[in-house]
This record gives C-alpha cells, structure tokens and sequence, in this order.
C-alpha cells in the first residue's frame, strides 16, 4: 500500500515539476501574435487559391503586416480588399489592375487532329503523345485540366477549347499554371478586345492545320487608329496601354479570332468604313 501512495505522490510531484517547466518554456518562447493580423485576414477573400504567391491567406497576411508583401497582393479580393487592409495598416496604396485569364486559342474543333486521344481526361497526359491529339503545336488540347484547377468555376470547355468565364474569374491565374501549352495568358479585367490564337506558323503552314487561327495578314494593324495592334512572329498581339476597345479590328479580322466582349457580330458600317468612304 505504502508502494502504491508513493508511487503517485512521484508521479504528482513530477508532474508538477514538468508542468512548471512547460509553463515557463511557453512563456520564454511565446511568439506575440499581431493585433492587426485578424483584421487583415477578415478584409482577405478566404480562398486559399496561392494567387498571391503564398501558401494561403493567413500567409499572404502575415507577409502584408511584416512589409514583405503590398496591400494588393491578392489579386483575388481586388481593389476593395486592397484599400481596406492600406487603411488598416496606414498604408498608401498605389491601385493595381485586376487581372482576368484568357485562354488565347480559338482552335478546338477547327483544329486539324493527329489523332484520337482516348486516354486520361488531362492534358499533361495527352502531351506526352507526341505533344498533343492537335496538329497545331500550341493550340489547346481541350481536355480541362484547367477547369479542374480552377476553384472559381470560371472556365469550361466549349467546341473542344477552354473558355474563361470573365465575370467568375477572380484573376488567381491558377489556370495558367494548369496549362501545359501555355496558352493561357493573364490580361487586364478591362480589356474587352483579346487575340484568340497562339500560333506562330505561317499563314501558308497554318491554314493546313487550323480553320480559325491567325494568319499575320496584318488586317488588323491597319486598321487600328490607335497603333494598339501589331502582328509579331505571325501572330496579332494587343498594346493593352494603347487599345481603347473599339473593336474595329474584331470587325475586320477575316479568321473572327480577335474576340470583343462588347461585340454582337451583328452586321453594320464600323467607323473606320466610314472614315474611309467620307
């Protein structure tokens, strides 16, 4: 018996004891948490998507408060966000852009296939067939392995190629790590006017493998008034700084790859027509 109530009044005592210890150690190791670091993750959106480049929100605003990233660094939350956490911190903030994905292929369906893919629905598997079911080497493979990176429902597939819902888009650009063609290029949320191919063949080479992609006619760069469109190494490529969204090099694009948000296909005299008959 005398065992037993020793053996306990031990066991009490270095409890005790190692209780003590770890209290102490918890004091002389505590890390003070930042009073301004729950507000700034409130004023973040919550996705946890890695747009900004951090593993995750409460990261990204760690990486504010330390100085180590700006308000802005979430392209998910916007402007909104941005300005909130600057009046948190004191901060001035310069306003960024929004960003938004677009997929710059219209291929799909018009493009000419090598063969008939029936192996895994992802495109980094499809590639590792001689470079992908199309003919065109940088068109899109169309299988979603976009769709499925993005957690935004903002891309499908549409004719066989990935299309970008561009109001569900929240600019994370998780997408364009997705794509193994790359293709998927970062654009500015205001920009209604996009170039919808990638190619860089010749317009002799590329008629042969594609129905719908750019020829480099240069069509487009003469009709611009505003120098915001160039063809470069066969392929129309938009001066986003330049471009107003007049949508006149939409109108005129023979191939209809040059996509305009704003445009209905509707047929009508654009101004440069006009211009040009006055």
């Amino acid at each position: 018996m005398n065992s037993i109530i020793s053996a306990v009044l031990v066991l009490g005592v270095l409890g005790a004891v190692f209780g003590l210890i770890l209290a102490v150690a918890s004091k002389v190791f505590e890390v003070e948490k930042n009073e301004l670091l729950e507000p700034v993750m409130d004023a973040l959106p919550g996705a946890n998507c890695g747009g900004c480049g951090f593993a995750g929100c409460s990261t990204c605003a760690q990486a504010i408060i330390d100085g180590k990233a700006p308000p802005n660094a979430c392209p998910v939350g916007g402007e909104a966000s941005a300005e909130k956490i600057a009046a948190l911190l004191g901060l001035e903030m310069n306003k960024n852009t929004r960003l938004s994905a677009f997929v710059n292929c219209s291929g799909g369906n018009n493009a000419v296939k090598k063969y008939q893919y029936l192996g895994l629905k992802d495109c980094h598997a499809a590639m590792k067939i001689a470079g992908g079911p199309t003919e065109c080497a940088y068109g899109c493979i169309g299988l979603g392995s976009c769709v499925s990176a993005c957690m935004f429902g903002a891309l499908s597939i549409q004719n066989g190629v990935a299309k970008v819902d561009h109001e569900k888009c929240t600019g994370c650009l998780r997408c364009v790590e997705a794509c193994p063609k790359q293709i998927i290029h970062p654009v500015p949320y205001y920009a209604d006017v996009n170039v919808a191919c990638s190619s860089h063949e010749r317009g002799a080479v590329l008629r042969k493998i594609c129905n719908i992609g750019c020829l480099g006619c240069k069509i487009c760069e003469r009709t611009c008034q505003h120098d915001a469109i160039h063809v470069v190494d066969n392929l129309a490529v938009i001066d986003y700084d330049k471009c107003i969204g007049c949508g006149e090099c939409a109108l005129k694009c023979p191939r209809h790859l040059i996509s305009d948000a704003n445009l209905d296909r509707t047929p009508h005299v654009s101004s440069v027509d006009k211009a040009a008959n006055s």
